[in-house]
């Protein structure tokens, strides 16, 4: 048992009341919540010196904080996570969000990052903070390559994949290359390419280069040599981390401190460059998870609360997820089935084109 539900199982109606409405409160306006209005709005007649004294032993236990010298209180960290844990009610789906998010699947991409960039800013607009987005590794058999000369000092090398998706890169080709080392290039990388993955044909085709260096022209060579070797030099062939919705971090009349926040996630997230860690993040299964402040192991600088989930292959197996990140006060129950629909339709995007 966490310690919140510990403190939870010991606290009285009343307080749990308190305590509930002083995180809404909060969560909904971002300002702290004083026993004045509690006491309005409370469903028994409670006095506001009586509010008080449940607040100061909420503050006691570790729940809630004075930010100022004024008598209102906001949730600590541990406080957010009781009550997400405990007491946060889940809406269902609202069907203008749903709309949103499905309109993505209106058009056909080649590009499986176009399409799951369409789907980060869909979710952005619908949540109204930063979503992220990580991408699968591409690792559909290879159909055919092709390398294709655009001038003397830029190539372009070509991948079509079984699944019909096509990726271009351009690249500077090693000098001294003719029609003919493009062609013998394309037949020799063919050759081993089909039916094989990208990770796949990397190891192979350079024992195949040392073994058959005297068959293979110079200029093809060094083309296949080059042309291959911008996968390695650049990681992924697609950006896998995907950020939309920047912007919604920025509002207006931030306070210098939040933007101090807000300058160290978006320096955290130029940074990322192993991403593996988002998987581990959802290594406990299916399903939304919720990381408040210095839980969250990705960006615990920022202050900030990550909600992700991860979705699926065709295989049921997890390749990718979604999530958005924003300010811990976010609007948690209405975020959560946003979030968790989005992961249900990457999977079946996914699924579909496989």
């Amino acid at each position: 048992m966490s310690d919140g539900a510990r403190i939870l199982e010991q606290m009285n109606e009343r307080s749990r009341e308190v305590f509930r409405r002083v995180v809404e409160g909060y969560l909904l306006t971002g300002d702290p919540v004083g026993s004045r209005t509690l006491s309005r709005t409370l469903p028994e007649k409670v006095s506001a010196a009586t509010i008080r004294n449940v607040m100061q032993d909420l503050e006691y236990l570790g729940l809630l904080n004075s930010p100022h010298v004024s008598a209102g209180r906001v949730p600590t960290q541990l406080g957010l996570r009781m009550f997400v844990d405990s007491l946060l009610e889940v809406r269902d789906l609202d069907q203008s969000d749903r709309a949103q998010l499905e309109a993505t699947l209106g058009r056909s991409d080649s590009d499986i990052g176009d399409m799951l960039a369409r789907v980060g800013s869909a979710l952005s607009g619908a949540t109204q903070v930063a979503s992220l987005v990580l991408a699968p590794k591409h690792e559909a058999p290879i159909r055919h390559i092709e390398f294709v000369q655009l001038g003397p000092d830029r190539a372009l090398v070509v991948l079509v994949f079984a699944d019909g998706q096509v990726e271009n890169r351009v690249f500077t080709p090693p000098p001294g290359q003719t029609p003919s080392s493009m062609r013998e290039a394309a037949n020799f990388v063919n050759s081993l390419a089909e039916g094989r993955t990208v990770s796949d044909l990397r190891g192979i085709m350079a024992r195949e280069i040392a073994a058959r260096r005297q068959e293979i022209d110079i200029a093809a060579r060094d083309l296949v040599e080059s042309g291959m070797a911008i996968w390695e030099d650049r990681g992924e062939p697609t950006e896998r981390l995907i950020v939309r919705g920047r912007s919604h971090l920025l509002e207006e009349g931030t306070a210098p401190e939040d933007l101090e926040r807000v300058r160290s996630l978006f320096d955290d997230l130029e940074r990322k460059r192993d991403i593996a860690e988002f998987l581990e993040l959802t290594d406990e299964g299916a399903g939304v998870r919720i990381f408040i402040g210095s839980e969250n192991k990705l960006f615990s600088l920022s202050g900030s609360s990550l909600v992700i989930s991860p979705y699926m292959n065709a295989d049921r197996r997890i390749v990718g997820a979604v999530g958005v990140i924003g300010p811990t006060r976010l609007n948690y129950g209405r975020i959560v089935p946003i979030v968790d629909y989005t992961a249900q339709l990457v999977g079946r995007m996914i699924s579909d084109r496989s």
